[in-house]
């Protein structure tokens, strides 16, 4: 991932130097275990856990005569150890060291993910706390439908990031496993209760049955949650950056001193750090489809998948980092035009309460086929009205009031009820209730 899109914190830890070092953790932990057990000298592991090192430019430059990047890390730290590097890899294969040191990569990098999460769901949940009860029309297929709050609006997206967190976790303990089993699984050289010990010194799982690597189905699950995660964020984008429209013009972004929104023309106020966020999920979610096909290795292992992963992983990560950093941000920021969200709701001349109206109408005795016509009727000459900016908020409750056919069903105080935005809004506080409970406080 380009730097513009990097945070310090996660790009750090997908250098070259932190997976030398996450190698060289794998091959001294691995070392001090054999030691323990009596399989090479004590005095052997403490000279290993002493004095390996690594030097990335000499691993580049003997990976170029030998072609093989494990090869070329095991050489140079041999030039570290001495003598006693002949311990270093005893009984592993190159695919136990490189799939364990992903692992303590990618429960690394999933915990700053985690981090991103939990800031985004506080962002949402305190945001839609505080508008629990700012009153907006609900949209559907992006016409008007019924009136809502924006509360409710952060807090389906709120529920969505608790969702995201509780897959991800999920994947991320399914995928930071580690393997050292050998060259095709069968722990031909070190027994299982070795990888057992590595993987707990280490602080990840272990694969129960591997071939020559940890199996892909783990990886591709956890870039799917991922891709779920930047997809969440782009549904939220998206919202945001419809709202923002000059002719919406319900939220804002946050507008900083100094600030230029367009080259050519200076009243601009562009959502662009939405659009950016909505540009990162299309990325994000092509890289889901490549861990997929990483699935698919030939017998017990090819290296197909490795080009890949040098790629899509850092990449997915470093991105989705940046992304719920970038979009909490936003959301604590987010400037939000109250006024306006209900002179939008308002815009239709009361067409909002239609719904209630037929209810109401049908609960009266009128078959529901007879309440929808005689409802629908008077909408649509409102409609019409309504695009052609003639009426006010009271324009469709007016028309209901003057019809003999509505007011031998219902009184003026039942028609009231019909148009009153409190009965529309009524259970807001349960819904929170529900969602949040004691949260709320």
């Amino acid at each position: 991932m380009i730097e513009r899109y990097s945070r310090p914190e996660m790009a750090e830890l997908w250098t070259e130097d932190a997976r030398y070092r996450r190698w060289l953790d794998v091959e001294i932990a691995v070392c001090d275990v054999l030691a323990e057990r009596g399989v090479i000298p004590a005095d052997a592991a403490a000279t290993i856990r002493d004095q390996a090192g690594f030097d990335a430019a000499r691993i580049a430059e003997i990976e170029k005569e030998v072609r093989h990047d494990v090869i070329a890390f095991l050489t140079n730290v041999a030039e570290y150890v001495g003598p006693d590097s002949r311990w270093v890899h005893y009984g592993m294969t190159s695919s136990d060291v490189l799939d364990t040191a992903l692992a303590l990569q990618l429960r690394d990098a999933g915990r700053l993910v985690l981090e991103g999460i939990d800031r985004m769901a506080a962002a949402l949940e305190a945001r839609a706390i505080e508008h629990k009860h700012t009153a907006c029309v609900g949209r559907t297929h992006g016409v008007h439908g019924e009136p809502t709050t924006f509360g409710l609006k952060l807090l389906v997206f709120a529920l969505e990031m608790r969702r995201n967190r509780e897959r991800f976790a999920a994947a991320l303990d399914e995928a930071a496993v580690g393997k050292i089993s050998g060259a095709v699984g069968t722990f031909a050289h070190l027994e299982p209760a070795v990888e057992e010990a590595v993987c707990a010194r280490l602080g990840i799982g272990f694969e129960p049955v591997a071939t020559q690597v940890v199996q892909r189905d783990r990886h591709a699950a956890l870039v799917l949650a991922l891709a779920q995660v930047a997809s969440s964020l782009d549904k939220f984008a998206v919202e945001f950056r419809h709202l923002a429209r000059t002719e919406v013009r319900e939220v804002e972004e946050e507008f900083g001193r100094g600030q230029k929104g367009s080259s050519a023309m200076p009243h601009k106020r562009n959502p662009w750090r939405f659009e950016n966020v909505s540009g990162l999920a299309r990325v994000v979610r092509g890289y889901a489809v490549a861990a997929l096909e990483n699935e698919a290795l030939w017998h017990e292992r090819d290296m197909s998948n490795s080009s890949v992963e040098r790629i899509v992983l850092p990449d997915a990560f470093l991105a989705v980092d940046f992304m719920l950093q970038r979009m909490a941000g936003l959301v604590e920021g987010l400037v939000v035009f109250a006024d306006r969200m209900r002179r939008n709701l308002e815009l239709t001349g009361g067409l909002v309460f239609s719904g209630t109206l037929l209810i109401e109408l049908a609960g009266k005795g009128l078959t529901r086929e007879d309440a929808y016509a005689l409802v629908q009727g008077h909408a649509m000459a409102i409609w019409k009205e309504a695009s052609e900016g003639r009426v006010d908020a009271d324009a469709f409750r007016r028309r209901v009031e003057s019809d003999p056919e509505i007011t031998k069903v219902l009184s003026r105080e039942e028609i009231g009820r019909v148009f009153r935005l409190e009965e529309s809004l009524g259970q807001v506080d349960a819904i929170f209730e529900r969602a949040l409970g004691e949260e709320q406080s």
